[in-house]
């Protein structure tokens, strides 16, 4: 079941791409699913969007995770 606040949903990716994914989250103790999102969050931040999805998940902007 999904946690509170987090949406569940399908995604596809290249084997490959999904490969790598799963040595970085190796790598960094993680799942593949929590690799995702800080993924997503970095990519987000990069884009000058992670002062929104720190407040989306009730974080300070300025916080590391």
């Amino acid at each position: 079941m999904a946690e509170s606040g987090k949406k569940a949903f399908a995604l596809r990716l290249d084997a490959k791409i999904h490969a790598a994914i799963e040595r970085l989250a190796a790598k960094d103790l993680r799942s593949v699913n929590a690799q995702i999102e800080v993924l997503l969050r970095e990519a987000l931040k990069a884009r000058g969007l992670g002062k929104e999805a720190s407040l989306a998940l009730g974080r300070d902007a300025g916080e590391d995770s």
